[in-house]
């Protein structure tokens, strides 16, 4: 009979569900300069194809979340500048049984928020199956079940317009790794409910020449126009491009608004033309910075011959540059420093918002503890086949939220039969971990790393020595450039690195991540636990 085996590890969790309970505001980025302006990105974390809505005095934000589950994150600004992470629109994710094992790059591609008779609409895509939509009378819930509005392979970025006189109308592109078609937009008239297309598509652009991989429009009508924003490209080297027409199946102008420039500021790429109340015009976008994700940009708009320029015109050419720091917005008051959610100590009942499942959520992955303090997740069988990590769906991760950081965790592991193992890891198409394992009645420590885990390479134990301890503290290190070290104390003082450095890389379309697995190798009737006491991020 194996014996019980019991340790500590330390790691960063977040604030509960679909509440604000963020007892701090992030040590490692903080976009808000405290004197008026900002500086970017405004969220240096992984939320891909940002769209924005403004309701009043309040701005809500979605954007893309492939995989991970829950999906849709649902954020929430004051300024356009602190954003808080209120929970999450789509859990869980359909079809099901379909997202029930991780589903790499698929899901949910670029979405789209809109707010409509006093409700909350979403339209995101699944290059898969087709377009959805889920509304909400409140942005943080509960949203409706998803419904299936175009269906289809390989249609994505969907944006619908309410016109003046009562019609409704959608914007999508194509995904050419599933329709074999890309680079073309088209407008579909949908029924006054926007619940289904009806009518015929009409192409309305095709970027072919000189704006190829044209994508991710969003439908907006001004001054007599009907606008669509939309990126050609490419995601890390395109620009950003503007369509207008008289007339909502054109012929549309188009007019690149926005380009990098001297800037670092690669892509820059799909987002969303917010005005504040004061009638200052902006717009959220993200740039790809490979393992750290799509980070969020904010800059300023302004108008030219009937043209949006966003960012700094330096030459007068109608085609701006992305800022690195400006005045903030002005939204007729001032508020607060908030982030998202980094750190957590797990004293409440709700899992903190900041964390995903890489597939959908079983009950048997892990829950909290109330007023125990600790969450719990077990020790799940591995899939069949599965000797690494990238096919796990009980992989707890959260996404890396500055360039450089450090992840500290304690945690408690309860062994119950031979070669169970719990860890720490960085995920991406390469990754590693420090972990704990059981075999033959004795404790481990454990380092392995995978390189090219996407198209089949396999873990490399780079370090093993017996562990003899109750408690056990792991750390993850970050520099720049994603150079990732790891270490483990145990007593929380003293850590002693181990194994060699990460370089981290991004999953499949989504940044690296950080956090938790528990795995082992047996059936049987009961697993072994690892309680995780706390996670923080510092410097």
């Amino acid at each position: 009979m194996q014996p019980k085996i019991f340790f500590t590890l330390l790691i960063l969790f977040g604030s509960t569900f679909f509440a604000v309970s963020q007892s701090q505001n992030s040590k490692v980025w903080i976009a808000d300069n405290g004197d008026g302006t900002f500086k970017n990105p405004i969220i240096h974390a992984d939320y891909s194809d940002p769209d924005v809505v403004r309701v009043g005095d309040d701005y809500f934000m979605t954007a893309s979340s492939f995989n991970c589950a829950p999906g849709l994150p649902i954020l929430h600004s004051k300024d356009l500048v602190n954003w808080q992470l209120k929970g999450y629109a789509l859990n869980p994710q359909i079809p099901e049984d379909v997202f029930s094992i991780p589903q790499h790059g698929n899901g949910v591609w670029a979405p789209c928020i809109r707010y409509h008779n006093n409700e909350f609409y979403i339209y995101y895509p699944d290059p898969d199956f087709g377009i959805y939509m889920i509304k909400a009378k409140n942005a943080e819930g509960p949203w409706s079940t998803p419904i299936l509005v175009k269906g289809g392979k390989g249609l994505i970025d969907p944006s619908p317009l309410w016109d003046d006189d009562g019609k409704v109308y959608l914007t999508h592109a194509f995904a050419g790794s599933r329709a074999r078609v890309k680079s073309v937009l088209f407008v579909q008239e949908m029924n006054s409910e926007g619940t289904s297309v009806i009518g015929e598509e009409v192409m309305i652009f095709d970027g072919h020449n000189g704006h190829g991989t044209i994508e991710g429009p969003k439908f907006y009508k001004a001054n007599g126009y009907y606008y669509i924003f939309a990126p050609a490209g490419g995601v890390s080297t395109g620009w950003q491009t503007v369509l207008r027409s008289k007339s909502v199946f054109g012929p549309y102008e188009i007019k690149t608004v926005m380009a990098q420039g001297d800037t670092d500021i690669n892509g820059p790429h799909q987002g969303a033309w917010v005005i504040t109340q004061t009638g200052e015009h902006w717009f959220i976008h993200f740039q790809d910075k490979e393992a750290y994700g799509r980070i969020v940009h904010l800059n300023p708009m302004t108008w030219k011959d009937g043209w949006p320029v966003i960012g700094i015109d330096k030459d007068g050419d109608g085609v701006g540059e992305p800022v690195l720091s400006h005045k903030k917005p002005d939204v007729g008051a001032t508020y607060p420093i908030v982030t998202p959610p980094e750190s957590d100590e797990f004293n409440g009942s709700s899992l903190g918002v900041q964390w995903q499942w890489h597939a959908n959520k079983h009950i048997s992955y892990g829950y909290p503890s109330g007023n125990l303090g600790f969450y719990r997740i077990n020790c799940i069988v591995r899939p069949e086949g599965e000797d690494g990590l990238w096919m796990v769906p009980n992989l707890l991760l959260q996404k890396f939220p500055a360039e450089e950081f450090t992840a500290t965790t304690k945690l408690s592991f309860t062994s119950r039969t031979n070669d169970e193992e719990a860890g720490f890891v960085v995920m991406g198409e390469d990754y590693q971990y420090i972990s704990l394992q059981s075999k033959n009645d004795k404790l481990y420590l454990r380092v392995a790393k995978c390189l090219q885990a996407r198209t089949g390479g396999k873990e490399v134990e780079l370090h093993r020595e017996e562990f003899d301890g109750k408690n056990i503290f792991f750390r993850v290190k970050v520099e720049k450039g994603a150079l990732c070290s790891f270490s483990f104390s145990a007593d929380g003082n003293k850590f002693k690195e181990v194994g060699e450095k990460l370089e981290a890389k991004p999953g499949r379309w989504i940044g690296a991540k950080i956090g938790y697995f528990a795995l082992r190798n047996d059936i049987t009737n009961d697993s072994g636990t690892v309680d995780i006491d706390w996670f923080r991020i510092d410097k």
